[in-house]
């Protein structure tokens, strides 16, 4: 079955080989790609793009210039491609990009960017956003991120790869979460987050992320390597800028420890968050 489309020659404008509801309305300026599936009540706007195989479950909202990737499922009430929560948007044709291969589940909302942020927010590709999550205008999220319910972006965050958000936690404005960071549920996150830094619940570093580590490769040597740069950097009775320059002046050849000083040594516009308690032994991998 076909759904409603705002033009008669639909049949030029969507591909044959998609399932869609009858009671979805489809822009005709929509591209649709071969094995879409749109369920019930869904709304398609007309600067849309579906790749091969997206599937919309019911009463999803897509609409703004957004492009979802191949095999990408999003579930009901899902709201994807609004307007940017923003007072500076004067309607301007700013757009959303959705990689490949996400799950994004019920009441998801994204925003397109910004012109003032660069025009575009971008999900990457295997992403997993739970119930009510919100990602806001011009954040970029990488690969295999997983977002546990409510979980939420305020604007112009950037968030690395394998990036693991706890429900209900929340990043304020032009935050960095470094790859493979974990911050834990409820956290109130206001500083930039080293890759692999977990963060506890009082929003602090509690530790290093020594099983997403192991599982992106690094062995026993690297996680030694990492703690020792970690302690370096973040313990020690110089002030925090000395120990960080000197990192920066003299970056660890081990290439997990080296992202950490990369990172930190990178311009931004918030702190970096530090450990909650004087002693090393926050760095030694236990939360």
């Amino acid at each position: 079955s076909r759904g409603r489309t705002d033009c008669h020659d639909w049949r030029t404008k969507l591909n044959l080989n998609s399932m869609i509801h009858p009671t979805a309305i489809v822009h005709a300026g929509a591209k649709i790609a071969e094995g879409v599936q749109i369920g019930p009540y869904c709304i398609v706007g007309e600067h849309v793009i579906l790749e091969t195989a997206v599937a919309l479950s019911s009463h999803v909202c897509i609409s703004g210039v957004t492009t979802i990737g191949a095999r990408t499922r999003v579930a009901p009430f899902s709201s994807l491609g609004g307007p940017p929560q923003s007072t500076g948007y004067k309607g301007e044709m700013t757009k959303l990009v959705i990689g490949t291969d996400c799950d994004i589940r019920e009441h998801v909302t994204i925003s397109t960017g910004t012109v003032a942020g660069g025009g575009h927010t971008k999900v990457g590709n295997r992403v997993m956003l739970m119930a009510a999550c919100h990602i806001g205008h011009d954040c970029s999220v990488g690969d295999d991120c997983i977002f546990a319910n409510n979980a939420s972006l305020g604007g112009h965050c950037i968030i690395s790869d394998r990036v693991i958000m706890g429900a209900f936690s929340a990043c304020h404005q032009f935050i960095r979460l470094g790859e493979g960071a974990m911050i834990a549920a409820m956290a109130g996150i206001r500083e930039d987050v080293i890759p692999f830094g977990i963060v506890n619940r009082h929003n602090f570093l509690g530790g290093i992320n020594s099983i997403g580590l192991k599982r992106s490769g690094a062995t026993v040597a690297d996680l030694k390597e990492i703690r020792h740069t970690v302690q370096s950097i973040f313990f020690g009775d110089e002030p925090f800028g000395v120990r960080k320059q000197r990192a920066i002046a003299n970056p660890p050849e081990n290439p997990f420890a080296a992202k950490i000083v990369a990172f930190i040594a990178a311009d931004t516009k918030r702190p970096i968050l530090k450990f909650g308690r004087s002693d090393a032994a926050g760095a030694s991998g236990t939360e």
